[in-house]
């Protein structure tokens, strides 16, 4: 399996696919500080060769504002599982695609403002992203 992370300050969206990585699934979205705990116990059960996380641009190509805390997340990932190659992937334009995505579905009002929704649809986004780039 391919793992994809939307990492965010609040929430981190997760996606992954198939053990064959041709389908890619929305995971979950958990709130930031618990991520480690979430993916230590995802890892004893998911065996897991790649991690792609969302590496967070400005339309122009500029580092976003919390492009140093993805990189020192992306460091420690790969730190803690050196057996996991670890690799940014460009994520401009996921949470508009997601919300589109949301809209298009035809889900109420009330689920187009899930935020957890729209980080889990994300990661599934960049990971799709990431994998038509193979």
């Amino acid at each position: 399996r391919i793992l994809g992370i939307d990492y965010g300050t609040k929430r981190t969206g997760l996606s992954a696919t198939d053990p064959l990585q041709i389908i890619v699934s929305g995971v979950n979205t958990i709130p930031t500080p618990e991520i480690f705990e979430y993916l230590k116990n995802y890892l004893k059960t998911e065996e897991v060769e790649k991690i792609v996380v969302g590496e967070p641009l400005y339309p122009d190509g500029n580092p976003a504002q919390i492009h140093h805390l993805v990189i020192g997340f992306s460091r420690k990932l790969q730190k803690k599982y050196p057996n996991i190659e670890v690799v940014l992937h460009d994520e401009r334009f996921t949470s508009e695609a997601a919300k589109a995505v949301i809209f298009n579905s035809g889900a109420k009002k009330k689920k187009r403002r899930d935020k957890g929704l729209v980080d889990k649809i994300s990661a599934v986004l960049i990971l799709q992203d990431y994998l038509g780039h193979l």
